[in-house]
Parts: structure tokens; C-alpha cells; sequence
């Protein structure tokens, strides 16, 4: 059996030549096995992280197979190196066709970034959010932007004060609160795209529980070394699988029409009942803008900001 993200997400006969995809945290897991296996099918290929010489290495595995690909650096805790990547990106390409929001952390501290936000939640939601936004007229028609989330917002509740105060700070609670937050921004982002007539569209995916991704080691006291020794055991979710998520839902021409969904095992899948709530996805959408100290993002009535 093929262990390829792209024979796993059934997307080997897709064309994607003469597109162009951004890839966010792809030096490294899941993001990097994905961003090569767009680099497969055609596409020029945006590489981002955090690690110069690590995006390099991406860089070149994607050209030696035949691929366009080039490395924008750009630090999640700093709005200012988001908009840098944002602005990268337009002048240097002529438009988006594929969006994935996969970077993230885990972080042991507690902290607030300089926005005075918590910084989980400023890494994993507020610059998705940010990039996105930045990002709305540079995307083309037909694109997709997909937002890696987890089940692990299973039993979160929003609560959009708590991101502004690092009292009582809980690694995995403030993780399960940035990917609620994941999955009720690719929902209201899916309904402000579509009430504004815009062809684009959004969804979140659950790429399984990875061990062998690394990104476990952000856990407390010995819990890295029984996470990764569970890597070892039958059924557990491989890196190739967990790209084949991103694939899926990026690529396959059989998710091409749906649109703010939250995705897990290549199907739609119903989140969270608090992830299911239209007003909650309103209030993070417009909390956010404020955070963010910018105009409200597609208001009915104007294509984008």
C-alpha cells in the first residue's frame, strides 16, 4: 500500500500547473510533506516558517522534483511579520489559488504577545485570521483556503476575554480554544465570502493525532515521549496521513463545492456543538478585527477590505 499524501488523499490526476499555493508551516510535518506534494502536481509552491535554513531544505526537495518553489520567513507572534508575508505574497505572484492555514504551537507558558493577547491564541487563530484577511483580494477565483484544526476543540468554549488574561493558563485548554476558534473562522469566513459574491472557498480539517510530527514535544514533563511511543503502535495517524487531510480538502475535486465545513477522515464532519453556533463564529470574527485594530473584514455590501 502507497504511503504518499498523495495516493491517501486520491489526488495523484490532479493538475494544478499554473497555480500557486501558500503553504504556513511547512518546513516541518505535515506542512512540508503537503507543500512537496503540491510541488508534484504542478504548483508553484510559497514555503513558510520560522527556520531560514529548514525552508531552504524545502525549497530545494520541491525543485529537485521539477517544481517552482521559493521561502518567505514569517514569525505568527508579530502582526508586522504577518503583513510582510501578506505583502510578499502579492508582489511576487499574480494571484493565490490555494490558502493553507497549517501553521501553529503548543506552548508549556503561559504569555501575551505584544498585542497583549494570550500567545496560543495569537499564533494558531489571530494570524490565520491576519494572513486571510490580508490576503482576500489576492485570491482568484475558484481558490480555496483551508485552516488546519483539531478535535481537540471538542469541549472548548469560546470565551473571548480569557485571550487577554494569563492568569490560570492551561497548555492543552488554550490549544482546544485556538482550534475552536479554527473551525468557527472557516465558518464564517465560508458565510461572509459567500454574502459577498465571492468564488472562494474555506473550510477547517482535522488532520488526526500525529505523533511522529514533532509537535507533541511542546508537552509538559514526560508526556513528548509517550506521545511519540505511540507512533509505533497500529492505527495511529501517520504524517503522510495527516498531509492527505490537507490534500483532500485543498486539491480534490470532490470537495471543490463545499465550503464552511470542518473536515476530518477526507469527509464533512459536525463539530462541536459550540463549534456549530453561528453567533459565536460572528463574535470571534469581530473580537478579532478588534484585537487586530482593523476594519471589520468582508462586510456584506463591500467585496473586501
Amino acid at each position: 500500500m502507497s504511503t504518499s499524501p498523495l495516493d491517501l488523499a486520491g489526488v495523484r490526476d490532479v493538475d494544478l500547473s499554473g497555480t500557486t499555493a501558500l503553504v504556513t508551516g511547512s518546513t516541518s510535518g505535515i506542512g512540508r510533506l503537503a507543500a512537496v506534494a503540491l510541488g508534484d502536481l504542478g504548483a508553484s509552491v510559497i514555503v513558510h516558517g520560522r527556520d531560514e535554513s529548514a525552508g531552504r531544505n524545502v525549497v530545494a526537495d520541491i525543485e529537485s522534483r521539477g517544481a517552482t518553489a521559493q521561502f518567505v520567513a514569517a514569525d505568527f507572534t508579530s502582526v508586522s511579520s504577518v503583513r510582510t508575508l501578506a505583502e510578499t505574497v502579492r508582489s511576487e505572484t499574480d494571484g493565490l489559488d490555494l490558502l493553507v492555514n497549517n501553521a501553529g504551537g503548543v506552548f508549556r507558558d503561559g504569555g501575551l504577545t505584544d498585542l497583549g493577547v494570550e500567545r496560543t491564541f495569537h499564533v494558531n487563530h489571530l494570524s490565520p485570521y491576519l494572513l486571510t484577511t490580508e490576503l482576500l483580494d489576492h485570491l482568484a477565483p475558484g481558490a480555496r483556503v483551508v485552516t488546519t484544526a483539531s478535535a481537540a476543540h471538542q469541549g472548548a468554549t469560546l470565551d473571548l476575554d480569557a485571550v487577554s488574561r494569563p492568569d490560570g493558563f492551561s497548555t492543552f485548554g488554550a490549544y482546544s480554544h485556538s482550534k475552536l476558534a479554527n473551525v468557527l473562522f472557516s465558518a464564517e469566513l465560508a458565510r461572509r465570502l459567500d454574502a459577498t459574491g465571492r468564488d472562494v472557498t474555506a473550510n477547517s480539517v482535522h488532520p488526526g493525532a500525529i505523533p511522529g510530527s514533532g509537535f507533541m514535544r511542546f508537552l509538559p514533563g514526560p508526556l513528548p515521549r509517550l506521545v511519540q511511543a505511540l507512533d509505533r503502535l497500529p492505527g495511529i495517524t501517520s504524517v503522510a496521513d495527516g498531509a492527505a487531510e490537507l490534500l483532500y480538502l485543498a486539491v480534490s475535486p470532490r470537495a471543490g463545492d463545499l465550503s464552511g465545513r470542518y473536515f476530518s477522515n477526507q469527509r464533512p464532519t459536525e463539530p462541536s456543538r459550540e463549534a456549530r453556533d453561528p453567533e459565536n463564529a460572528r463574535r470571534l470574527w469581530v473580537r478579532s478585527a478588534e484585537l487586530l485594530d482593523i476594519d471589520e473584514p468582508l462586510v456584506a455590501g463591500r467585496k473586501s477590505d
